[in-house]
Order: structure tokens, then C-alpha cells, then sequence
């Protein structure tokens, strides 16, 4: 046995070594261990609310966005789209909104919470295509009704207010959302109001 006197410095340096080594080890294996708690990119696509700015919105405008996979879509209808909605009440196929297509809220006459803001899910009800939105030509489709969706692939027709037309495929009008003011220029898509 040696009689050495004892490196103090070294061992406090392997000591304070092997304890970073040893908390840098554990970090990392935490991380994914934490990390697989979150919810997936799926699950969070799969029924997260989006929030979206309509504040520069233009009067006929519509913008798109996505919520659980699918095309939503926001229209600023104009005073003269919305004076024209009753006037064709006759050529529809559920012009009450008798079945239920949308939340409580939205079963009006515009099928919105404010008649110039129209959001509704862009999937026709027929068998899922998204209709092509006609501001000014969709007169070609229904005469005398100058704006609408209308879905190329099989001739289902809608009104400004999402509402279908008789005599095409889709059984029923659009779906609308649960939805909800966030502020005057934000709309939360995805989730009522009072469950928020």
C-alpha cells in the first residue's frame, strides 16, 4: 500500500464529470419519455379549434382554412347576397335547416351568428368533393340566383347561405361548424362557445 498523499482536485473534477455525464444521460432519456405524454400531430390536427382573423376580409371574399382535415370556409357575404336569400326559398331542399346540419346557434335564415359572416365545412354532402365557390356566375347554374357553390363533379348546388338546391345528389346542406366570436374580427373555429 502507498503512502501518496490524496489528489483532492482530481476526484472532485471525476466526481463533478461522472455527475454531468450521468444528468445529461437522464435528460435525454426523459425527453421522449415526456414528450410521448403530449398528444400526437394527429390527434392535435385530428379536433384542435383554429382561430382565424376576418378582419380584413373584403365584402364576397372567401378564405379557406383547415379544421379536423377539412377545407372551412368563411365568406363576408354582401347586403344585397343576404336580401336575395329568402327569394328562392321555394327551389331548396331543406330551406328551414329542419335537420341537423348545424349548431342551434346558426339555425336562421342566414345559418350564421352574424348574418354577413358565413362559415361552413366545404365538403358537399353528397359524396365529399368541395363545390367551387361562383360569386358573380353562378346565375349559369340557378337562373336568377347570382351566388353560390357548386360542385363540378356530380351538379349539387348550394346558396350563400349553404343550403342546397332540389333536384341534385347532395341530400342535405352544408355542414356548418361549431364556431364562436373570439373578438369582433376573430372567429374560433371548432368549438362552442360554451364549452370553451
Amino acid at each position: 500500500m502507498s503512502n501518496a498523499p490524496v489528489d483532492t482536485g482530481r476526484r472532485r473534477f471525476l466526481t463533478w464529470s461522472t455527475t454531468v455525464v450521468g444528468g445529461v444521460g437522464a435528460a435525454f432519456a426523459a425527453v421522449p419519455f415526456i414528450a410521448s405524454w403530449n398528444p400526437s400531430a394527429k390527434a392535435k390536427a385530428a379536433g384542435a379549434p383554429v382561430e382565424v382573423d376576418i378582419s380584413k376580409m373584403e365584402p364576397g371574399q372567401l378564405i379557406r382554412v383547415e379544421w379536423r382535415g377539412n377545407p372551412v370556409w368563411i365568406v363576408r357575404r354582401t347586403q344585397e347576397i343576404l336580401d336575395a336569400l329568402p327569394k328562392h326559398d321555394n327551389q331548396l331542399r331543406d330551406p328551414a335547416s329542419d335537420e341537423p346540419q348545424q349548431p342551434e346557434y346558426a339555425k336562421n335564415a342566414y345559418r350564421s351568428i352574424k348574418p354577413e359572416v358565413f362559415v361552413a365545412v366545404g365538403l358537399c354532402t353528397h359524396l365529399g368533393c368541395s363545390p367551387t365557390y361562383l360569386p358573380n356566375t353562378f346565375g349559369e347554374q340557378v337562373q336568377g340566383v347570382s351566388a353560390g357553390f357548386f360542385c363540378p363533379c356530380h351538379g349539387s348546388k348550394f346558396d350563400m347561405a349553404g343550403r342546397v338546391f332540389q333536384g341534385v345528389p347532395a341530400p342535405l346542406n352544408l355542414v356548418i361548424p361549431p364556431y364562436y366570436y373570439v373578438t369582433d374580427s376573430n372567429i374560433l373555429i371548432g368549438e362552442d362557445k360554451e364549452g370553451a
